[in-house]
């Protein structure tokens, strides 16, 4: 019997003459039969569909995939492909890795790093993410089915911020499980993002702060004192409130933020003015070092004081509380339309940072020197916080009025500019143009 050869299309064929596959004109075409592939090159099969499957072998685990088409060298190319991510290394079985397992991992990468957001990230998880992700499968979470998330998050009245916090959470936990190794996932899907316009604007101007230091002093001393801190350094709240006694220096008069307690884990130090420093002295009397700066007036150190700064806002009109069934302002607990549900609109302790950093700027503190004060970083981020007020550019005009009233100023000569037609001159206007230039021409 004649060896078999091999077509030009790696397809084996039996040329015998006595064959009844011989391939002479007239007579059936030769049956093809497809060579037996060399060991550990995988194979390609249907399974009882149009469809052409691949199978391979990986660590001695048999693994099947669907190609998805009926064209022999795509299949062809998937196998290769799955071939060469095993002799790589980076071959991913798709398995039934769940998504709950990839956040649980940023939920371990948060609490090695000490990230204070970690509350946060549990929070968006438990309450919003879980109810509508939880027990699906990696492979199974599609843009589409993120698209119906943040739409069924919008019909709940989520802001595009909350919503791209949310999803962040998501775009970190394939991320890191395409950076395990081996990678969890294959591929990470298309998350989009909601674009944010939520520009801050909110500030204390000058004239309010009086009014909102009385009712911070009605409300106690530590309030006082928090309101002046964060007025004149625009520090942020929770670097206040963690404050210890050892923290402020009476006879330097500086105050201290210790490495590791603030926002970006940098410390600082400043100067206390000299209304900082009669607050905080009396916060620090009667205390040890190792005491909090901050307590009320039962000893019970401060943590959240959102009611009372709230109620200090709208006792001097800063503020209000305003009904979240009709939408109407209420001074009370109760709606009058029944409804216990109020939300607080006005100025938020945040504010005082964009106000600290305005009022550097304004007394003419250098850039750099205002950034170590107020803790930013990136002179981009700062930026953000330098809000311009109505006040400074009605300012800035007046300057400008004044310089100009101080210098010689040209005759305004509008011409034809000003909209109007050139007047037509008359005999009387040439001779007098004349008799002017012969009254120049030297004798």
């Amino acid at each position: 019997m004649a060896k078999p050869t091999l077509s030009p299309f790696g397809e084996s064929r039996n040329l015998s003459a006595g064959s009844p596959c011989s391939a002479f004109k007239g007579e059936n075409m030769p049956e093809q039969q497809t060579p037996k592939r060399s060991r550990g090159s995988g194979y390609i099969f249907t399974n009882g569909s149009d469809k052409l499957w691949i199978g391979f072998s990986e660590r001695g685990i048999k693994h099947r995939e669907n190609s998805h088409s009926t064209d022999h060298a795509v299949a062809e190319r998937l196998l290769k492909r799955r071939l060469a991510e095993i002799e790589t290394g980076v071959f991913v079985p798709k398995g039934d890795v769940r998504l709950d397992e990839l956040v649980a991992d940023v939920m371990v990468e948060y609490d090695e790093k000490q990230q204070k957001s970690y509350s946060s990230l549990e929070q968006r998880w438990r309450l919003h993410l879980k109810p509508f992700f939880t027990k699906r499968r990696a492979s199974d979470i599609t843009t589409d089915l993120i698209r119906r998330y943040t739409q069924q998050r919008r019909a709940e009245g989520a802001s595009p911020a909350t919503i791209n916090r949310e999803l962040a959470v998501l775009k970190r936990a394939f991320n890191l499980a395409l950076e395990s190794t081996p990678p969890k996932v294959r591929t990470a899907p298309y998350i989009p993002m909601f674009e944010e316009r939520n520009v801050r604007k909110g500030f204390l101007a000058d004239q309010d702060h009086a009014k909102l230091a009385t009712e911070c002093g009605k409300k106690g001393l530590w309030l006082r004192a928090i309101l002046s801190v964060g007025y004149n350094f625009a520090w942020r709240a929770g670097e206040i409130l963690q404050m210890l006694v050892s923290q402020i220096d009476l006879v330097d008069r500086t105050i201290r933020l210790e490495v590791g307690t603030t926002k970006n884990d940098h410390g600082r130090t400043v100067t206390m003015t000299q209304e900082v420093y009669t607050l905080l002295h009396a916060c620090a009397t009667g205390k040890k070092p190792d005491d909090n700066l901050f307590t009320r007036k039962d000893g019970s150190p401060v943590q959240d004081f959102r009611g009372a700064w709230q109620g200090a806002c709208v006792g001097c009109g800063l503020g209000k509380f305003v009904c979240r069934n009709c939408s109407k302002v209420t001074t009370k607990r109760k709606c009058s339309c029944g409804s216990h549900r109020r939300k607080y609109v006005g100025l938020l302790f945040h504010d005082l940072r964009r106000t600290g950093v305005r009022n550097l700027r304004r007394v003419g503190v250098a850039e750099s020197v205002a950034m170590k004060i107020s803790g930013h970083k990136t002179s981009s981020v700062f930026k953000r916080y330098d809000i311009v007020e109505t006040a400074d550019v009605a300012e800035a005009a007046a300057r400008l009025d004044a310089k100009q009233k101080s210098q010689p100023s040209p005759e305004l000569d509008f011409g034809q500019s000003s909209g109007r037609p050139p007047q037509e001159r008359t005999t009387s206007d040439a001779v007098a143009d004349a008799r002017q230039k012969a009254a120049v021409l030297p004798n």
